[in-house]
């Protein structure tokens, strides 16, 4: 079978699914279709706002459809009439049967982890935080329960000990899209193999809520650094922060570090210290120095900036 033989229809939503969509327009598969969300408020002014999928896919000729609902009767046959061989999904929501179960090659899902490790919506933050030092995306069959259908490929790749979810997640986004072009080929090929998911072998990683936030400042040093920038730079850690002036305000921590600490400084779990140039706030062992944060109303700025015009006294 020749690539182009073989009709794709694409799920995806966000950033993270347009670099596979634009990998198999840019190789010449043969992309009959795009569904994706549907438009919706987004920002201060809640302006109508289509996904990152939906503009690349305009831009690209390519036929779009926005089911409200996938269970609907007219989306499904509409969906029916494009003749797909295969669905693709990335980064979109839980499909019903009647839809995964439509093309004769089935429906293949890349998830941002290394199945069975870290089944739902947030595998990349979830890593992170967790202090792991290895992930990397899955390629898999869909079936009845999210995130468990046999595995195609699976490919590794480390995890830095400053690095952050926003460039893991763009590392993996390329990573993935290489992933997803080898999994169609193997595919088109006839040289596809699967294996089982193991059973009770996943660590959960559910959808993440500003109140799953907050800074625990009783942490140790090293899991409060995972936790900031397992979160970082969005939806961001943040913290309830009180000025010597005794002035309360929010603010998010988008980075911090565990190195260089002076051995001789002791900080209580939240307490804030300037030393020199650098902002420090204690934990349960060391303390960490602070080197992004954001107040509210403000645009992120350096620790260094910060502390010119706020004065900390504590973190809670």
């Amino acid at each position: 079978m020749d690539k182009k033989d073989l009709k794709i229809v694409f799920f995806g939503t966000p950033e993270f699914a347009v670099a596979s969509l634009d990998a198999l327009v840019k190789g010449g598969y043969n992309v009959v279709g795009v569904v994706t969300m549907p438009d919706k408020p987004a920002g201060r002014g809640k302006k109508i706002r289509m996904s990152d999928v939906k503009q690349y896919a305009l831009e690209h000729n390519l036929p779009v459809l926005q089911p409200e609902k996938l269970r609907d009767e007219e989306f499904q046959k509409e969906l029916r009439s494009l003749e797909a061989d295969l669905f693709i999904v990335i980064a979109f929501r839980m499909l019903p049967e009647s839809v995964w179960a439509m093309p004769r090659l089935g429906t293949f899902n890349l998830h941002a982890s290394l199945l069975p490790k870290y089944r739902g919506a947030a595998p990349i933050n979830h890593a992170i935080m967790n202090g792991d030092t290895v992930t990397g995306v899955t390629t898999f069959f869909l079936t009845h329960t999210i995130d468990t259908g046999d595995m195609i490929a699976r490919r590794e790749i480390e995890i830095g000990p400053d690095e952050n979810a926003g460039q893991l997640h763009d590392r993996l986004m390329a990573l993935g899209a290489e992933e997803v072009i080898s999994t169609v080929d193997s595919i088109i090929e006839n040289t596809l193999t699967t294996t089982p998911q193991p059973d009770g072998e996943f660590t959960p990683a559910p959808k993440i809520f500003k109140d799953t936030c907050r800074i625990n400042w009783d942490s140790p040093a090293q899991q409060l650094h995972n936790f900031v920038r397992g979160l970082a730079p969005y939806p961001a850690a943040w913290s309830h922060m009180i000025e010597l002036s005794g002035k309360p305000s929010d603010v998010k921590i988008l980075a911090t570090s565990v190195s260089d600490i002076p051995a001789d400084l002791s900080l209580t779990p939240g307490r804030a210290a300037v030393v020199g140039k650098n902002l420090y706030v204690g934990t349960s062992t060391f303390p960490v120095r602070i080197l992004e944060i954001q107040p509210a109303g403000k645009k992120a700025m350096p620790a260094t900036a910060f502390i010119l015009g706020y004065h900390p006294a504590k973190f809670e």
